[in-house]
């Protein structure tokens, strides 16, 4: 049997992070590595090591643990940013680059990174212009492949964290999501679970490349996540 696939997870406390976290119970084929501010409860039966470290230090922890796949879900709200640009902008995209470089830098080879529906240099929504700006310069940092995941809204539970325009939006995501047809697809709701499912399976690739994936493509790509082996 081959040695499971090390690999590196920022940005583990969030919706989709927690969700990859889970995806780990019982899996042999990867090892998970996370790197956190701060200290957070794993699930029962997770096989993974948390390094609680600054984001100045998660270099050290790349060179020490030398992981082969980055998984970035990193991102904060624009509230916990205190409605300020300069604060969003210096998580979703600064910490995000920092981050790649920095694993990029102690031989990480490839990367999948969350990032939304209508990210653009040319979107109108202040959101939507860091990730475009985020996925613009990740392409420039030089991994041997990069996968940047576009969901549309997530459904999942996200613990204490009230978004009350979310919980709406989820609530009525049935009876929307049928609206949307075309070009709208990528806007349509998806489980923060598929997403993940998706991310692990994108990071277990080895073909080279830069490739976007839209709500159709991360269920393709969560269909394809090699089911779990026992031991």
């Amino acid at each position: 049997m081959s040695d499971p696939l090390r690999i590196a997870l920022v940005g583990a406390s969030g919706l989709v992070g927690r969700a990859i976290i889970g995806l780990s119970v019982g899996r042999e084929d990867f090892r998970l590595t996370g790197l956190a501010r701060r200290e957070m409860p794993l699930p029962q039966g997770a096989r993974m090591e948390v390094f609680v470290a600054e984001p100045a230090r998660w270099g050290e922890v790349f060179e020490a643990t030398r992981p082969t796949a980055l998984i970035c879900a990193l991102g904060t709200t624009w509230r916990k940013a205190g409605e300020d640009e300069a604060a969003f902008r210096a998580v979703d995209r600064d910490l995000v680059l920092e981050t790649a470089r920095a694993a990029k830098a102690h031989g990480v080879e490839r990367m999948v990174a969350i990032s939304s529906a209508g990210a653009s240099l040319a979107a109108r929504t202040f959101y939507l212009r860091v990730k475009g700006e985020m996925e613009r310069d990740l392409a420039k940092i030089g991994f041997k492949r990069l996968d940047v995941l576009r969901p549309g809204l997530l459904r999942g539970v996200r613990g204490g964290e009230r978004r009350p325009a979310e919980r709406i939006g989820i609530a009525v995501s049935p009876v929307t999501d049928l609206l949307l047809h075309g070009s709208w697809r990528r806007y349509r709701s998806i489980p923060a679970r598929t997403v993940a499912e998706a991310a692990l399976s994108l990071a277990m690739r080895r073909a080279g490349g830069r490739f976007h994936h839209d709500n159709d493509g991360i269920r393709r790509a969560a269909r394809e996540l090699p089911q779990p082996v026992e031991a």
